[in-house]
């Protein structure tokens, strides 16, 4: 199993959530993988101090870029799903079967899921 952060979660990591800090200490010590799309990433990096707290939490994270294969399989996605948004349909890549995904858009995500017949808890963050 592993966690997987959309941009929401990481806009939650940004902002000290204490419930998303807590759920991450677990994932961690549960020796779980915790993912997210690097797309996700150019959603809210901004650079500067006052994301070090993201830098630190982003030093453990598998970031995962979208190279022309995965925007094949994304965009394929998207149609099936009849959505759009091509970070939350990469981030929808990324879950398999039994994942954990911290989500600000769980709609989307459930639909993108549903489209990949993924079996998936999704947590709002």
């Amino acid at each position: 199993m592993s966690v997987i952060l959309d941009a929401g979660a990481l806009v939650a990591v940004e902002r000290r959530d204490r419930r998303v800090g807590a759920m991450l200490r677990i994932a961690q010590v549960e020796g779980l993988r915790v993912r997210t799309s690097a797309a996700a990433v150019a959603q809210v990096w901004r650079g500067g101090a006052r994301q070090a707290h993201l830098a630190r939490v982003l030093a453990g994270v598998a970031a995962v870029g979208l190279d022309l294969a995965a925007g094949k399989h994304v965009g394929i996605l998207l149609g099936a799903s009849g959505t759009n948004d091509v970070v939350d349909a990469h981030v929808a890549m990324l879950v398999g079967d039994g994942d954990q995904v911290l989500t600000s858009d769980s709609e989307d995500l459930r639909q993108l899921l549903g489209a990949r017949a993924v079996q998936a808890r999704l947590i709002r963050v």
